[in-house]
């Protein structure tokens, strides 16, 4: 074919140069970042400890949607130390940062041998301050002469706006010296609210202005010398703070508090339990205490507030070790469960929490995520999780304190929910300025026919017709402890009818699975893709169909040796390196796992945990990050990362706790105090599991399972109160 009458490929679909509330990529990092967070405050800093040193990287010191210090560099003698190492904790309650000097020259002249001097950084966060201890040691044989200086600043910038989002006017910012060891860093903003942060040095150091402190000192041989510094989001700090070591103590003991009553797994891989353990001090340190109980915030840096489908799919993967965190949950969300319709927050009776912020921009409305529902998921995963809750718990008075809000969430699922009446609920933003998509799968370009054509709404996805259906089921029996017995049988009725009407809309049998959703004219989006395996998770997919879905989901178009892909690669919006059209999503493996394992798949299963386990095994820190590229595995090479990732992310955490689940067919029955593992097995990669504090009401025991072969034996360690366990082999 001649050159000239080539055509230039035409693109699918043009989509807008800007895209509303996208999380801007614009240059890569030059150091690794380390996440700390308590309560509603989180840091983000880079390997060295420097905020704001390096390029790349969302880093600072954050507080309620807002950034309280974005820039804070250590220098030595006018030049940057070199990193020696970079440890957080196991636990995530410190920073541990070991720097030396470079060599150090004056007029040309060595003055100073690199590696002579140890600087060592230790960074904690503690009731809404950084807490910091410098530790300066000279390890030469003569004396050293030094300049520590410390450079800081703040812009009191929006969380969207460290995101990327413009803004066009600012409130006006000011800073002053207090004294010779505080430095005050003040905002009022456009909201007319004041926004102060707060830093003290102690000991006062020789210099100290509005943007740096500087201690000159000379270090003997082998002398050490501290530096303390606060930075608090307060507008001042205490004549005398909390000690830096008390202040360690105190949240040592909280962490020990807030953990005690959760089961605890242990198995015979290391590099597992490693998994294991980020896993959970990523969840402990992502808890945080509201005035309604304890709640999962979703994410660092991005999502570090409470959002409602990540907090109830969080809470339902670690029902069977966590239940606390299920009720904390549930409290949170009914609290704040809309009651009137408000088209800017798109909100409706009945209706659950999307998200919610404290930041300037969400008060003037700038963003509308002040108090946002625009979530069609959220409200039936509340009712789903209200019964599991009660099924794994049998607390009658949470459910009690919780049933008006669950009949109201059911009235919105039947009412504005399905606003169209034809028995799916759908989503249709009420204003430009919400969400497009309003799934799980919340980017512009998620939902979209075979020809890549982009779904025009209200659009009903595959997975909450699954939601919903569980919902119902669950919500049925609770009725029926309540007493409402005409409401339990409409609810299954209901369930029932959904379950024939979604096979005979979604079934796709050119693609072997279910529509990635209806589009507003009812048109099936015939696209093979992973919300097709949330339908084994909920069970409203058909035995011999959920077969094929799973035989689909594991073949090289979607599992990628990693895990599985959000779209199968050859669909025409697949993209590896995308947010949500060809990546891996951990929660979303762990969710469709689940769904193996309700179908008795376990060779499925373990497919999945060992692409997981292998992922995490490459991963920083051992940890699951939000989502990876779904680039084909290759060997002697690791997953790709995906650049903005939220990592550590709460949902992406509970992911090795939901295939235990999965694997072991772990089952709570209070009515009989027995706990059931249903056709246990383990993955390929674990030869033993030891649960402990497994609780029951007030029992509790300790669990072994061990494979012998194609067996599992499962042995009773420990056992406190009344409680029994057996095991089923059959499905």
């Amino acid at each position: 074919m001649p050159l000239d009458t080539l055509k230039a490929p035409q693109p699918v679909q043009d989509d807008p140069p800007e895209l509303p509330f996208y999380i801007a990529a614009t240059r890569s990092t030059t150091r690794p970042r380390r996440a700390l967070k308590h309560g509603d405050t989180f840091l983000v800093v880079d390997s060295h400890g420097d905020i704001g040193a390096s390029a790349g990287g969302a880093d600072g010191l954050f507080h309620d949607d807002t950034r309280f210090l974005s820039r804070l560099e250590l220098r030595l003698n006018d030049a940057q130390p070199l990193l020696l190492g970079s440890n957080v904790r196991d636990d995530n309650t410190l920073l541990a940062v070991d720097l030396t000097n470079p060599d150090l020259y004056v007029d040309g002249q060595r003055v100073l041998e690199k590696d002579i001097v140890h600087v060592a950084r230790t960074i904690f966060l503690w009731q809404g301050t950084a807490y910091q201890r410098i530790a300066v040691r000279n390890h030469g044989l003569r004396p050293v002469e030094l300049l520590l200086s410390l450079s800081f600043d703040n812009d009191f910038a929006d969380l969207f706006e460290v995101r990327g989002e413009h803004r066009a006017r600012r409130g006006t910012t000011s800073q002053r010296v207090i004294g010779g060891a505080q430095v005050l860093l003040s905002y009022k903003g456009l909201d007319d609210t004041w926004r102060r942060t707060t830093l003290a040095f102690d000991p006062p150091p020789t210099e100290l202005t509005a943007n740096s402190a500087s201690y000159r000192f000379v270090l003997a041989p082998h002398e050490a010398r501290p530096i303390f510094l606060l930075v608090s989001c307060r507008e001042a700090i205490a004549e005398r703070p909390t000690p830096f070591l008390r202040g360690l103590l105190g949240a040592h003991r909280e962490l020990r508090r807030e953990t005690r009553d959760i089961a605890t797994v242990e198995t015979s891989n290391e590099v597992f339990n490693e998994v294991l353990c980020r896993a959970a001090a990523d969840l402990g340190m992502l808890m945080t205490e509201t005035p309604q109980g304890r709640y999962p915030y979703a994410g660092i840096p991005w999502y570090s507030t409470t959002f409602g489908r990540d907090g109830l799919i969080t809470a339902i993967e670690m029902l069977w070790c966590d239940p606390g965190m299920a009720r904390g949950v549930l409290r949170r969300l009914a609290a704040y469960q809309a009651t009137d319709s408000d088209a800017a927050a798109d909100s409706e009776p009945g209706k659950i929490l999307h998200e919610m912020r404290s930041g300037e921009m969400a008060a003037l409305n700038e963003v509308p995520f002040g108090l946002y529902y625009g979530s069609v998921d959220s409200t039936p995963l509340f009712v789903l999780l209200a019964g599991l809750y009660f099924e794994r718990t049998h607390d009658d008075a949470t459910l009690k304190e919780l049933w008006p809000a669950i009949e109201a969430a059911l009235g919105w699922i039947d009412g504005p929910g399905d606003a169209d009446r034809d028995g799916f609920v759908e989503y249709y933003r009420k204003t430009d300025q919400g969400l497009a998509n309003q799934g799980w799968k919340d980017s512009l370009d998620a939902v979209f026919h075979a020809d890549g054509q982009l779904a025009e709404g209200p659009i009903a996805l595959a997975e909450v017709q699954g939601y919903v259906f569980a919902a119902k089921q669950v919500a049925a029996r609770c009725a029926l402890r309540l007493g409402h017995v005409q409401l339990a049988q409409r609810l299954e009725a209901d369930a029932a009818r959904l379950a024939e009407r979604f096979e005979a809309a979604f079934w796709c049998p050119a693609i072997d699975s279910y529509a990635l959703a209806l589009d507003g004219a009812k048109v099936p989006c015939a696209v093979r893709t992973s919300n097709a395996g949330q339908t084994l998770f909920t069970g409203i997919a058909r035995a011999d169909r959920a077969m094929l879905v799973a035989k689909g989901l594991l073949s090289p178009r979607f599992f990628s040796g990693w895990g599985i892909r959000t779209v199968a690669r050859d669909e025409a919006r697949y993209n590896p390196m995308s947010y949500h059209n060809g990546s891996i999503w951990p929660h979303d493996n762990a969710l469709i796992a689940l769904g193996f394992a309700r179908y008795g798949l376990n060779r499925a299963v373990a497919q999945v945990s060992k692409g997981l386990f292998d992922a995490a095994s490459y991963m920083d820190l051992r940890r699951l990050p939000e989502l990876f590229c779904g680039f084909n595995r290759e060997r002697r090479r690791g997953p790709t990362l995906y650049p903005v990732a939220c990592s550590p992310q709460a949902w992406a955490s509970a992911t090795p706790f939901a295939l235990i689940q999965a694997s072991l067919g772990l089952e709570f029955v209070p009515a009989t105090n027995e706990i059931r593992l249903r056709t246990p097995h383990l993955p390929p990669f674990l030869d033993e599991v030891i649960l402990r504090d497994l609780q029951l009401g007030d029992a509790r025991s300790d669990l072994k399972v061990r494979r012998h072969g194609d067996q599992i034996s499962v042995e009773l360690l420990r056992s406190r109160g009344n409680i029994q366990v057996s095991v089923i082999s059959s499905h």
